[in-house]
Order: C-alpha cells, then structure tokens, then sequence
C-alpha cells in the first residue's frame, strides 16, 4: 500500500527531525551557562520527546514492512503523544505568562519544533494515518503515571538542589504549596483530557478493518431413514 509506505517514511522524518532539535536543544541550553542547561534531560519535553523519537522509528520501520499496526504500537503512539501533546501546551501557557509578567523567554527553533510543530504532525498522523488501530480507554490511567512519578521526584529533586523545571513546581515561585498541588492536579487533568482525546480520535476512524466474519456453516440435512422391526419368530405351542 502506498499510502502506508509514505506514513511509514514520515514516520522516520519525524524520529530524524526530532533527534536533531534535540541535539541543538541540548547545546543551545548548555551555551547559555545556566543550571538549567545543566539539567537538561530533567525536563518532562526532552524525555517525552526522547521517548518519541525511538518509537517513531521503530513505527516507522513497522510501517515498511506490515501492512498494520500491533495493537501494542497503538497502545505506546497514545501513551507518548499524550506526553508530548500535553507538554507543547504546557509550555505555551508558560510563556504566555511569562510574556504577561513581563519576563524575556527566549525561544530558540528547536524547543517550537519540538513543542508545536511535531505534535501538531504526530496528531494529524494519528487522525489520517492507514494502518492505526483504535486505541483503548485504559490508556487514559497509564498515561498518567508517567507525569505522576516524575513530578514527585521532580519536586524532592528540586528542594534537594534548589531548581525546577518548572516554576509552578516551585512553591517559591507560587502562592505556596496549595497552588502547587493545584497547578499539578491541572496538569494532570490536561494530560487526562488529551489522552480522552486521542482514544476518541482513534475510535471515530479505525484504519483497520475488522475480520470478516464468516456465517456460521449450516449442518448438513440429516436423511431419514426407514427402519423396518425384525419380527421374531413365534415359539410353538406345546
């Protein structure tokens, strides 16, 4: 199928794409000097995208070589682009606030290719892409665990060593711990919703078709038969 094939060499542009925004991700970061540079892969949007990057080439050879996906390829697309959906919103709404503050972010290409433009793609591929099963509804918990672990070892790390990836983790930088816990009881709700979201869009437009299924064979006429009763003979009277 030539639709698939083309999905499936986009699939490694993505993973190609991704892997270099990374990398100039990286060293941009560690050129600014900043302890923040120095804990690059703490941050959620590096790891996810990692994460994406390794399953996009592996879906990407899948895609060559079969005609669909496994029903676990399915399962892990919607557990990464979950991730990485609910990050790219994250941080537009962090330099949203920061531009209403007044604070100067910098943003270099590569952090709006990795948070806009590859899950704005990786959606669409969802949506359209030939060979994608429909996911199920159990994905939804699984995708918050990840979000969960992370972010309370993310907060001991921070009051360890006195930095945050975040500045709602920090209670320093918010109201306290109350916005604290409610800024991450949002996030998780977002990481929820997208997940919902993406099971729908799977469900809406399976691109694989179901098995056909097969009437049940009807039984075979079963002939009747005669049956004459053998009379035995009568015994004399003695």
């Amino acid at each position: 199928m030539l639709t698939r094939r083309i999905f499936g060499w986009s699939r490694l542009l993505a993973a190609v794409v991704c892997i270099v925004a990374l990398a100039h991700r990286m060293l941009w970061g560690m050129g600014a000097q900043t302890i923040a540079g120095d804990n690059f892969f703490a941050y959620l949007t590096i790891q996810s995208n990692s994460a994406f990057a390794v399953l996009a080439m592996i879906a990407g050879l899948i895609a060559l070589r079969h005609d669909e996906d496994p029903l676990w390829l399915t399962t892990a697309r919607a557990l990464v682009l979950s991730w990485t959906v609910t990050a790219g919103l994250a941080f537009a709404l962090i330099v949203w606030q920061a531009g209403v503050r007044g604070i100067p972010i910098t943003v270099p290409w590569s952090d709006v290719v990795l948070h806009f433009v590859l899950p704005a793609w990786s959606i669409l591929a969802w949506a359209i892409g030939p060979g994608r099963r429909g996911a199920s509804w159990r994905v939804v918990p699984f995708v918050l665990l990840y979000p969960v672990v992370w972010g309370v070892f993310t907060i001991w790390r921070g009051g360890v060593i006195g930095w945050y990836p975040y500045y709602f983790l920090d209670p320093r930088q918010v109201s306290g711990i109350p916005e604290m816990i409610a800024s991450c009881g949002v996030a998780l709700s977002i990481f929820a919703l997208v997940a919902a979201g993406l099971v729908v869009i799977s469900r809406l437009r399976t691109t694989v078709a179901p098995p056909p299924v097969s009437s049940p064979a009807r039984p075979a006429a079963v002939r009747r038969t005669s049956v004459t009763p053998v009379r035995r003979p009568s015994r004399p009277a003695s």
